[in-house]
């Protein structure tokens, strides 16, 4: 398949997108990566709002990301359609840029919800760990380890639920191929380009976030389930806690606190969601709980800090912080009102050089494409 092709995607009504870039009108930016930007687009069509993320051919070749694309738009195919998850639209390319056009999050992430919150209520924590968990046992049971579970990763809907993103560094445990050439990014490339090779990730290395990564990683061992589920863990934790529960000056030190599981508890924390945890955030993975269980995971949803969730009616339900914050005062109906942008009248679709700078600035012509670092918390390293 050559590198102009458009690729397509079955979007979840089974009808087929054909869309190029020429189809939507950008309106916003609402992300930025190492390699890609994601914007917020309109579908000239069908006037639907969509949050689409822009990869560079040569940026991801510098970055020797091939893999990385590969892995999100092959996790995010397998995912479209299911309560939890990002729907991907369509994808398609042009000579430069690679385009996922992929569900917009309206209310952000858990991460600026819980600042919002300052502090989630026992009722609240149970209501997103059911939800996590609920699309955590979906994607296992479709092969997908995701490897960098964290707040900022898990984003809400209009409705506040939740909905799994940023699968790049997911791993996939079966031999299903992927319907998009590795090729595919290479031959967009310069001849001269050094990089244009595949790249290939050497024995030992890890990939995640300090403060949500498992010891067995941090040691070199293969992810598993068991390491989504520690991540977890350490989402409901910070849930309750309104932080993480291994923190430092530096990741060094995380891994440190990690690796001798120095895990305490605050006086005020729930105890049955303490006894959930520990057992969740054990070093061996083979004697977590939920690890031994085929999906759903039974001994977790059966645990009594998730006792009387129903999770088939789960996403039908509200958030229930919603009306104990209203009541208290400490949060307005205007702060939970859906995120809406006005599209200017004089926006042309496509995304050339002038809609580019419009988005970016007027640095962007002096300096190219933009070229973002990810936070030093992340982690990606081989040894």
């Amino acid at each position: 398949m050559s590198a102009s092709s458009q690729i397509e995607h079955k979007y979840p009504s089974n009808v087929r997108a054909r869309r190029n870039v020429n189809d939507f009108m950008f309106g916003k930016l609402i992300g930025e990566g190492s390699f890609s930007v994601v914007y917020l687009a309109k579908d000239i069509h069908t006037s639907k709002e969509w949050a689409v993320k822009v990869c560079e051919k040569q940026q991801i070749i510098r970055e020797r990301k091939q893999e990385y694309v590969k892995r999100e738009r092959e996790a995010l195919n397998r995912l479209s359609g299911l309560p939890g998850f990002l729907n991907l639209f369509c994808t398609f390319q042009d000579s430069t840029k690679l385009y996922f056009v992929m569900t917009y999050a309206r209310k952000g992430n858990l991460l600026q919800l819980m600042e919002k919150v300052k502090k989630f209520d026992v009722e609240c924590v149970r209501y997103y760990s059911a939800q996590i968990l609920h699309a955590m046992e979906q994607m296992h049971a479709h092969s997908i380890i995701h490897r960098d579970l964290k707040p900022e990763n898990i984003l809400l809907d209009e409705k506040l639920h939740v909905m799994i993103a940023d699968f790049g560094s997911s791993r996939i445990d079966d031999n299903k191929k992927d319907n998009f050439s590795s090729d595919e990014v290479d031959e967009s490339a310069s001849e001269s380009d050094e990089q244009s090779s595949k790249p290939h990730r050497k024995r030992g290395s890890f990939v995640g976030t300090a403060q949500y990564v498992s010891p067995e990683i941090l040691k070199g061992r293969d992810s598993t389930v068991a390491s989504d589920l520690w991540s977890f863990g350490c989402m409901v934790y910070q849930m309750v806690a309104g932080f993480p529960p291994f923190q430092g000056p530096n990741d060094y030190l995380i891994f440190q606190k990690i690796t001798k599981l120095d895990l305490t508890f605050p006086n005020d924390f729930d105890h049955v969601a303490a006894d959930l945890i520990g057992k969740i955030l054990v070093l061996n993975p083979q004697n977590r709980i939920g690890v031994q269980d085929s999906s759903p995971y039974d001994s977790i949803r059966n645990h009594k800090f998730l006792e009387g969730i129903d999770f088939f009616t789960l996403r039908k339900m509200s958030p229930p912080f919603l009306i104990s914050t209203l009541l208290s005062g400490e949060c307005t109906k205007e702060d939970f009102s859906i995120d809406t942008y006005e599209f200017p009248d004089n926006i042309k679709p496509g995304l050339d050089n002038e809609q580019i700078t419009r988005l970016l600035g007027q640095d962007w012509l002096k300096i190219g494409a933009p070229s973002v670092e990810t936070s030093s918390s992340s982690v990606e390293n081989t040894t």
